[in-house]
């Protein structure tokens, strides 16, 4: 895909997360939308798989250990062919195989069940350390959030990903800025997230994650990254694409009603619109 086209299918995308999230009347927008240029890229650019065969052997893993912004997971799985785009509708309802968390035994194209925060990149270590245990080429990629990362186990798997020198595996840090209390170095900051993991022998890449051109850049410097794991700080706007929820902390894990929704709606489909006039 070039450049217009994952705005577009990004666009789509976040339509998607809004809708999940009403439907259910619970979820968190905030953190999807704030990743969606990330998931867009990796699903329609970057990965190597085929919805088809959401099991083969050799795909590409992705592991959301941010597991709460399922919505964006599920939109983007959506959007690329693994189940009907009109199912994001059940999100959370009774009966629905579309969970509040990821689940690996129901959903195509998961490939870990993650929600409990800081477990998700322990299983993409050591999916990645599998990897070359076995000698097979697939790469492991992994979201993290930026509050996630004050949990210890992120620590004890980054030291791992180092030590073991897992270059086929990218975490990649959705840093919004934002977690459910308020901005994260007012709760227990993280910062400087770049340095810690460059302490764990990281080849670290920052950039601005909702900007295809540097997240295009930033994974084709990960692919030419050898002998080393990457981390890509990604710098976001929690919320992006919905402006009452850009940057505002409350809507970390709320839905719109039904007034909140069509105003999200209204704003997605003109950003839609301007993208298929360029």
């Amino acid at each position: 895909m070039n450049k217009l086209e994952l705005m577009k299918t990004a666009n789509e995308i976040r339509k998607g997360i809004v809708t999940a999230v009403h439907s259910a009347k619970c979820g968190h927008p905030g953190g999807s939308l704030s990743a969606a240029d990330i998931y867009t890229y990796l699903y329609f650019e970057e990965m190597n798989i085929d919805s088809k065969e959401p099991k083969k052997a050799d795909r590409d893993r992705f592991v959301l250990s941010k597991g709460h912004t399922a919505p964006g997971l599920y939109s983007t799985l959506a959007h690329r062919g693994y189940f009907p785009v009109e199912d994001l509708q059940t999100l959370r309802h009774v009966g629905s195989y579309l969970q509040g968390h990821p689940d690996m035994k129901h959903i195509p194209g998961v490939d870990m069940s993650s929600g409990s925060l800081g477990q998700g990149i322990s299983a993409a270590v050591g999916m990645a350390l599998a990897a070359k245990l076995s000698n097979d080429d697939y790469r492991v990629y992994t979201l993290l959030g930026d509050g996630e990362i004050q949990e210890g186990q992120v620590w004890e798997a980054s030291m791992m990903a180092g030590f073991r020198k897992l270059d086929n595996l990218v975490v990649i840090v959705d840093n919004n800025n934002l977690q459910i209390d308020g901005a994260i170095d007012e709760i227990n900051s993280p910062y400087p997230i770049d340095k810690k993991f460059e302490a764990f022998n990281f080849h670290v890449i920052t950039i601005d994650g909702n900007d295809f051109d540097q997240i295009d850049a930033a994974f084709k410097e990960a692919r030419e990254t050898k002998g080393v794991p990457t981390a890509i700080i990604a710098k976001t706007v929690k919320g992006k694409g919905v402006s009452y929820m850009e940057n505002a902390v409350g809507w970390h894990g709320k839905a719109p009603n039904d007034e909140e929704y069509a105003i999200a709606i209204e704003e997605l489909e003109k950003a839609g619109e301007a993208l298929c006039q360029k």
